[in-house]
C-alpha cells in the first residue's frame, strides 16, 4: 500500500511518465549481464528492443522469451477445455511484442490462422518485420478493429483491461463481442480481488462497492495506467456472454496474481 501512496503522489505530480522512465533504466542495466548470456546462448531467437519488452513485460529476455512458451502452454490447456483447437481464427487482442503469440503456431498447431493486433505502431511494425505465419494489425486506443463481424472463435486478451478506463471496458467489450463468432471463446485477465493488498483506503472503499478502479493520470494503455476489476463488475460486463470459468487470483510469493475469465458468445443456432 505505501508504493501506491507514492504512486498515487507522482500521478498528481505528472512524474510518474519519468519515474517509469528511470525503473526501465535502472531495470536495463540490472540485467544486463544476463541478458547478455542469453543472446550468446540464443543467437538465432529474434528480440524486439528492450523498450517494447519493458512495456509490455519485464526486461528480462529468458522470462519474455521462454516464460511466455510456458504462458502459451497454459492458454492452449484452458482453452481446449471450451473449444475445438483445430482450423480456427484466434486473435491476441493488445499483443505488444508477441510475447505469446509467437509461440502459438508451434504450440497449438498450424491447422489454426493466429491473428494480433496492439495500438502501438512500432510494435505492430517489430512483429511485422520478424515474426513469421502470424497476421498483426494496428488498432487505435479504442474501437473499432478492422475485421468482420464473427471472425475470431477464439480471442484472449493477457492484462489489457487492466490499463483501460470504464469507458474503454465498455466500447471494446461491445467490439470484442461484435467480431467474436456465435459459440467462440473469449478469454481475458484482470485484477481482481487478489490485488486488495496493493489498494489504497479509497480505492478499497470502490473496489469493495463493486465499482472499477482507475488509476489514471497517465496515458491511458501505457504500463502504468492501471484498472482494478471486482468480480461482479466483470459479471455485468459480460452481460451478455455466458461464463464458462472463472479462476480468481491468488498471492503467490507475495506477489498478487490476475483474474482469469473464459466466457462464450451465445449460439442462437445451437441445439
Amino acid at each position: 500500500m505505501f508504493k501506491s501512496l507514492i504512486s498515487n503522489i507522482l500521478r498528481k505530480s505528472h512524474l510518474l511518465h519519468l519515474s517509469d522512465k528511470l525503473s526501465y533504466l535502472i531495470r536495463k542495466f540490472r540485467n544486463l549481464s544476463v541478458n547478455k548470456e542469453f543472446r550468446r546462448q540464443n543467437p538465432t531467437i529474434k528480440l524486439p528492443p528492450d523498450y517494447l519488452i519493458y512495456e509490455s513485460f519485464q526486461l528480462d529476455y529468458k522470462k519474455y522469451y521462454s516464460d511466455s512458451h510456458e504462458t502459451a502452454i497454459w492458454l492452449k490447456e484452458l482453452l481446449s477445455k471450451h473449444i475445438s483447437l483445430f482450423n480456427v481464427n484466434i486473435l491476441d487482442w493488445g499483443c505488444g511484442p508477441a510475447r505469446i503469440t509467437r509461440h502459438l503456431p508451434t504450440v497449438i498447431g498450424n491447422a489454426c490462422f493466429y491473428y494480433g493486433t496492439d495500438y502501438n505502431p512500432r510494435t505492430i511494425q517489430w512483429c511485422r518485420d520478424h515474426i513469421k505465419g502470424i497476421n498483426f494489425a494496428q488498432n487505435h486506443l479504442g474501437p473499432p478493429l478492422e475485421f468482420n463481424d464473427q471472425f475470431f472463435h477464439i480471442i484472449y486478451g493477457i492484462s489489457i483491461f487492466t490499463h483501460l478506463s470504464e469507458p474503454m471496458h465498455k466500447a471494446w467489450m461491445k467490439e470484442l463481442s461484435r467480431i467474436l463468432s456465435r459459440g467462440g471463446i473469449m478469454l481475458q485477465t484482470t485484477q481482481g480481488s487478489a490485488f486488495r493488498i496493493k489498494l489504497t483506503k479509497k480505492e478499497l472503499e470502490l473496489f469493495d462497492a463493486e465499482k472499477l478502479v482507475v488509476r489514471g493520470q497517465v496515458r491511458e494503455g501505457h504500463r502504468i495506467y492501471s484498472a482494478f476489476q471486482p468480480e461482479a463488475y466483470m459479471r455485468k460486463l459480460f452481460a451478455n456472454l455466458e461464463v464458462l470459468e472463472f479462476i480468481p487470483g491468488e498471492i503467490s510469493g507475495g506477489r498478487p496474481q490476475q483474474d482469469v475469465w473464459i466466457v462464450k458468445k451465445p449460439n442462437p443456432d445451437a441445439r
